[in-house]
């Protein structure tokens, strides 16, 4: 199946459990939301989550934004019947917690296609321990494979920074060689990557901070906890003008028949390749999908 692009700046974090969170989605901004089952859900309200999740969907069959199911892990209590329930919601995307060997991916794609799973049913994989970032080569590429559904990495900072014992403090200088391993990986397997949280949502200067920082280092977009990040992450992972004005030049160029079947063109003094139109016409598609600076 072709991977259709999605913009994912900013990506929030509900959990299943909190009705009145559920009620706000459809007023909100966020690119996508990942309906969460595992971390923000106590243990003794798993079942009620997920009952409220599958009226959640009945009652929404469509939303502006993409929508992924968190579930827990498959080796837990809960994750088989947290499974179930993702794929009848029908999502867009599974999100697998704690992901460490590309079996961890497949394992998960053969029950979806036992079970007759639409293959609009997408997985996004948490890269959150050291197990899984040494293994985000092999992990991602499951993205290469024309039948598989693995779409994104998340990252999961938290978690990485609690398991090493590293300080995520200090414009996270001791994560960032991690950060970018991960991205790397995920980029050599075609997948998005989404940063991790920034846990205090009143401090809107630092969360943007984090969030250039982010899109610098080839971040797709940031995971949020609050909605009050949403409109800081839109506009850090926006093309900005000259980026939009660059992609729209270097479109208009090779769409000249004189370079329709040329891979090097000269424009503006550069060399520039079909690498780079793909990357144009990328940046274009994020900014047509979300109205911003047509």
């Amino acid at each position: 199946m072709r991977k259709t692009f999605r913009p994912r700046r900013s990506v929030l974090y509900v959990p299943a459990s909190n009705a009145k969170a559920l009620a706000k989605v459809a007023s909100l901004d966020a690119d996508a939301v990942i309906f969460d089952l595992e971390d923000a859900v106590a243990p003794d309200a798993k079942d009620d989550a997920r009952e409220a999740l599958r009226h959640y969907f009945r009652a929404n069959l469509s939303s502006k934004a993409e929508r992924i199911i968190r579930i827990n892990a498959l080796a837990s209590e809960w994750g088989a019947e947290d499974l179930l329930a993702a794929r009848a919601c029908k999502p867009d995307a599974i999100l697998l917690p704690k992901v460490e060997t590309p079996q961890d991916i497949t394992g998960v794609t053969e029950i979806l296609e036992e079970t007759d799973a639409s293959e609009n049913v997408r997985l996004w994989a948490m890269i959150e321990t050291p197990r899984g970032i040494l293994n985000a080569d092999e992990i991602a590429e499951l993205g290469l494979r024309s039948t598989g559904r693995l779409d994104c990495f998340v990252v999961g900072t938290n978690d990485i920074a609690k398991e090493t014992g590293t300080s995520a403090g200090d414009n996270r200088a001791y994560l960032v060689p991690w950060l970018m391993q991960i991205v790397l990986c995920a980029k050599a397997g075609r997948l998005d990557v989404i940063d991790g949280v920034y846990n205090d949502f009143a401090d809107i200067d630092g969360f943007t901070a984090e969030c250039t920082q982010g899109a610098k280092m080839g971040f797709d977009g940031k995971t949020l906890i609050h909605p009050a990040q949403i409109g800081a992450a839109n506009g850090a992972f926006q093309p900005d003008d000259v980026a939009i004005a660059d992609a729209k030049s270097i479109i208009a160029a090779f769409a000249l028949p004189e370079n329709a079947n040329r891979g090097v063109i000269a424009l503006h003094g550069k060399m520039i390749e079909r690498l780079h139109l793909a990357n144009a016409e990328k940046i274009m598609a994020k900014v047509q999908m979300t109205g911003d600076r047509l």
